[in-house]
């Protein structure tokens, strides 16, 4: 936001303190200044006016003028000066830079014969002096200043302006008044209101109906207190002088009195306000509601926009005519030929105006301070002030009552500190006195003081309601040191303990798995853990979503909690996919939100997927990826959590797939118990649905945030043996629904209760599965490699197939039945 020094003087004076230190202030009390601008001209040493006493042409050049100009007695009297100007007229007074003179980007000024003639300086322009961008001609001064005058003394006083970056949480500083109250306090000077002579009182114009029939809010959760006054008789032209240079400091162009008064009071005030011609409002109403689904208007920027249900609108009796907090219609504003306003000064919610815009892609300098929070309190003094400027600048009179629909929002907000309380969280000591002082000058009053037995007096301030950030006693520590002036804090030596500790269990993790990932050849995302619903309704269950809504989203598209991290990765994939790039291989790491136990619980997750190759040119493809591809990465994931997915019991994924293809899927665990697994293919249907090219696998791992350890990947080294392995082969014919990693781990359970302690199993793997002759309909012979090894010797065939002999009875009592 721009500030004008010579604007900020009428609200606080800043006589005798410099711009740098004016910067420093604003810094000080919070805020950063990006920038200064000086505006107007520099100081100029031999620029004089001069008067134009003849013109003639130049003998030796068609476009140029050899000119005698009269720069006062004290300046060597009537020079001699060729221009190529073709303003350059007799009688003119105008900038003229003398021998000497250095002009902005050191350009020196020097006797000179142009084309043969003599030259004794250079008649100037408004771009030789940095005023304007124009060099079409001379500039023309005005007035008739004093022959041989300094320029400096005739020329406008240039301006200070100030650029600064206002925090999110302070709406109250987007206005020239509130910096004046800040800088104010900093420099313990008065704080001066702005003086204007309108009331409500001294309204004695009849009413209109003619003008303004109704005025009816529809909506009034989005807008709890809309007003409209009516002003009739106005003309409409240029603004005041100090208006425009003002707004034209600011960096707002000026257009007509009326809108520059509206400017002008919403840089003030930072209370958007709104004039509308109300010969254009159809059958004299103002109506505030929701547009209807697909209603349209053309924007002052003459752009045609689709308004959707939940936008708030300011319509007459036929349309919308502003989108409310925004901007206007191009068919509603004032104009040369305007008569009669009606002005509108409300207050509309910030989520409402806030949603609108990103909707539409659209902002302004009134969304920006509507989003942000405008103070309701300060309303009406803004409307007065309105009022007050367009009467005295563009004439008129008030016609009737200010229509008022609706009411300022309740306020009442006390905070009561003690000295003792500030220096203790300061841990310094700074005056009472200083404190009180520095609190009662950002315009806090103090109700109540009652005397305390060790922290001074306990004094309760009342907050005003453009500071609806301060909310505790700590925020008035705040408020305290940045008016003392942090620069202030005594320098100390700082003592304490050196705590030696390991980082999060859960960041520990986190960074595990992007190590794991990114080590084979995966790309990093990060997403918003807000997500729409829609999205996410494709992942789980609709009781599910419902209970991952939120109450109030700031906008639609991350209006709920998300369960998955997949369908985040997939969005990044479709983009990659539509800009023609070829990564395909992508992880995430974060928080999901799943049910357990009945109650919603933040877990720690991590996702990814592999996307098919869709034509990335390479003298050696990349083998494609398939369900056991997704299922070793997912037992990566699950094993840096200290979870052997292997071990685990997993299941195919059945109708409903909740965005997994059914029976290409798999899933382990329950997050009832802890910890939940999915891996596999993603449903075809929904990528076809997506837009995305070829088949995706992916994997998501979830735990609750409490089970992960820093030492779940912990391990103790094991020694190896040196000894032959001894190799037995089993196949057992068991139902076709039943899964090999069931079967695999009575095999192994069995057969190391067999091999005892005198020798070890080491691994049961499946190498084959057999439907067909020899096996019942329905049925499957599943093969199996068992390796038995001793740590300290070689096998004997005998004590092997004793073994062996016993897993077979084993299973077949457990009711297996071996295939021989």
């Amino acid at each position: 936001m721009k500030l004008s020094r010579s604007w900020l003087q009428d609200y606080v004076d800043l006589a005798g303190i410099s711009d740098d230190d004016i910067s420093r202030a604003i810094t000080w009390v919070g805020f950063e200044v990006e920038q200064v601008i000086r505006t107007g001209a520099p100081s100029f040493n031999n620029v004089v006016v001069g008067h134009i006493l003849t013109r003639d042409k130049h003998p030796n050049a068609d476009k140029l003028s050899v000119c005698t100009v009269d720069v006062g007695p004290a300046h060597g009297g009537v020079r001699t000066i060729v221009c190529g100007a073709p303003n350059c007229d007799v009688g003119n007074r105008v900038p003229v830079a003398l021998p000497g003179a250095v002009l902005p980007g050191d350009f020196v000024i020097k006797e000179a014969k142009v084309r043969g003639q003599p030259s004794s300086g250079m008649m100037c322009s408004a771009k030789e002096l940095t005023l304007a961008e124009d060099a079409a001609g001379l500039l023309l001064l005005s007035g008739a200043p004093e022959i041989g005058a300094p320029i400096n003394s005739v020329l406008p006083a240039g301006d200070v302006v100030f650029d600064i970056e206002i925090t999110p949480n302070r709406p109250d500083a987007l206005s020239h008044l509130g910096i004046a109250r800040e800088l104010a306090a900093w420099f313990k000077r008065e704080l001066r209101y702005p003086a204007f002579n309108f009331t409500p009182a001294a309204i004695s114009a009849n009413p209109r109906p003619d003008l303004l029939t109704s005025v009816r809010v529809l909506a009034d959760t989005d807008c709890p207190l809309y007003t409209a006054t009516v002003v009739t008789g106005v003309k409409v032209g240029p603004s005041p002088d100090w208006m425009q240079q003002r707004l034209s400091a600011v960096g707002l162009r000026p257009i007509n009195n009326v809108v520059d008064i509206g400017n002008y009071v919403m840089l003030e005030y930072g209370q958007p306000v709104h004039a509308f011609d109300a010969a254009k409002l159809a059958n004299g109403e103002i109506i505030v509601r929701h547009a209807t689904e697909g209603e349209k208007i053309t924007t002052l920027d003459k752009k045609e926009r689709t308004l959707s249900a939940d936008m708030l609108v300011i319509a007459d009796a036929q349309k919308p005519v502003v989108i409310a907090g925004i901007m206007g219609s191009a068919d509603s504003g004032v104009s040369a030929d305007t008569l009669d306003l009606v002005l509108e000064v409300a207050f509309f919610k910030r989520q409402s105006v806030r949603a609108t815009g990103k909707r539409l892609g659209l902002g302004s300098d009134s969304s920006y301070r509507y989003e942000r929070g405008v103070d309701v309190h300060s309303l009406d003094e803004a409307a007065h002030r309105f009022i007050d400027l367009i009467l005295a600048h563009a004439g008129g009179a008030v016609a009737g009552p200010i229509h008022r629909v609706g009411s300022t929002i309740p306020w009442e907000r006390e905070i009561t500190v003690t000295p003792g309380y500030i220096n203790e969280k300061l841990g310094f000591e700074i005056p009472a006195a200083e404190m009180r002082a520095a609190l009662e000058s950002l315009e806090l009053v103090v109700t109540s003081e009652e005397p305390t037995e060790k922290r001074g007096p306990a004094w309760t301030f009342s907050i005003p309601s453009w500071r609806d950030d301060l909310d505790r006693p700590i925020d008035l520590v705040e408020e305290v040191v940045r008016l003392y002036g942090t620069e202030k804090i005594p320098t100390s030596v700082i003592t304490a303990p050196g705590l030696v500790g390991n980082d999060d269990p859960i960041v520990l993790f986190n960074r595990k798995v992007a190590d794991a990932f990114v080590g084979q050849g995966f790309n990093e995302c990060v997403n918003y853990t807000l997500r729409p619903g829609p999205e996410i309704a494709a992942w789980t269950t609709p009781a599910h979503v419902e209970s991952l809504a939120l109450a109030n989203p700031f906008v639609e598209d991350q209006s709920h909690l998300r369960p998955t991290l997949v369908s985040g990765l997939l969005e990044s994939l479709k983009l990659n996919q539509s800009r023609g790039v070829t990564a395909s291989r992508f992880f995430e790491t974060g928080r999901v939100f799943l049910e357990r136990n009945g109650q919603l619980s933040e877990c720690v997750a991590a996702a990814f997927i592999l996307a098919e190759d869709t034509g990335e040119r390479s003298w050696r493809p990349r083998e494609a990826a398939d369900f056991y591809t997704a299922k070793r990465h997912a037992e990566t994931i699950a094993a840096l959590a200290g979870i052997e997915l292997g071990r685990q019991p997993t299941a195919l994924v059945d109708a409903p797939a909740h965005g997994w293809q059914t029976g290409h899927a798999a899933t382990a665990g329950d997050i009832k118990h802890g910890w939940t697994a999915t891996f596999g293919l993603v449903d075809l249907a929904h990528l076809k649905a997506l837009g995305i090219t070829g088949k995706v696998y992916a994997g998501f791992f979830a735990i609750v945030s409490e089970k992960v350890t820093a030492d779940a990947e912990r391990r103790s080294y094991k020694p190896f043996s040196l000894q032959p392995a001894a190799l037995r082969d089993l196949a057992v014919v068991v139902p076709a629904t039943t899964s090999a990693s069931e079967v695999q781990k009575a095999i192994a359970k069995h057969a190391r209760v067999a091999a005892g302690a005198a020798f070890a199993l080491e691994s049961v793997d499946i190498f084959d599965v057999y439907t067909g002759k020899g096996v019942p309909e329905g049925q499957q012979s599943l093969a199996y490699a068992l390796t038995f090894r001793a740590p300290d010797r070689t096998l004997t065939d005998d004590e092997v197939n004793a073994a062996f002999t016993k897993v077979q009875a084993d299973l077949t009592a457990a009711g297996y039945q071996i295939r021989k």
